[in-house]
């Protein structure tokens, strides 16, 4: 069965980010799509720093959720990652998550998986937030998984997104998108396998010429 990992990077649990969730998770049950929420936004993430022990580790040194949600994404077909907008941008913990995440996996292939942010706010910041989340995905290989508006909720709490009617039809819509897209890159992969990726070329000026 397809599974997708669900990131609700918000520090509330129950909160906007959540109720835009839900709305998506409803949908990849009636799909038949397995789904696993993992509450990412009320932990203690520290930022990267750069030590490089992951590439000796094959994991993160700081061994906390980052190294747990990492085994589950490489079990998952689909990941959406959640997270409210402050100061237009995805909160300070998703971020540090995110970045730790990405990095510290590079031994786990997340190439066609389909990737999908949301976003919610109470009124705007909410495309930044959208673009620095979707960044992500575009430089690990993901497929990005659209709706029929951007992938974002308004509202300053889980009542007020319930009111944001099209907020959760593009909820629904997206989530119905990224079943067809695992489905797809499901069959494609069976048919023909995946397309060979190159990887040799890294581009970089050490010695300051």
């Amino acid at each position: 069965m397809a599974k997708v990992l669900l990131l609700n990077g918000s520090p509330h649990a129950n909160g906007c980010a959540a109720a835009a969730l839900a709305e998506m998770i409803k949908v990849f049950d009636a799909e038949g799509i397995e789904t696993e929420l993992v509450q990412v936004g009320m932990k203690n993430i520290r930022g990267c720093i750069t030590c490089g022990k992951c590439e000796e580790l094959g994991k993160c040194v700081f061994d906390d959720l980052v190294n747990e949600v990492a085994l589950k994404l490489a079990e998952a077909d689909g990941l959406v990652v959640g997270s409210p907008v402050y100061y237009g941008s995805p909160n300070g913990t998703v971020i540090a998550f995110m970045d730790r995440l990405f990095y510290s996996s590079g031994n786990i292939s997340k190439h066609m998986k389909v990737g999908a942010a949301v976003v919610s706010c109470r009124r705007g910041g909410n495309t930044a937030s959208f673009d620095v989340l979707n960044k992500y995905f575009t430089i690990s290989g993901m497929p990005v998984a659209s709706s029929s508006y951007w992938n974002q909720v308004h509202g300053f709490s889980a009542e007020d997104v319930e009111k944001d009617l099209e907020g959760l039809q593009t909820m629904r819509n997206l989530a119905r998108n990224m079943a067809f897209m695992i489905r797809a890159i499901a069959d494609a992969k069976e048919k023909h396998g995946l397309q060979e990726m190159e990887g040799d070329a890294f581009t970089s000026f050490p010695d300051g010429k």
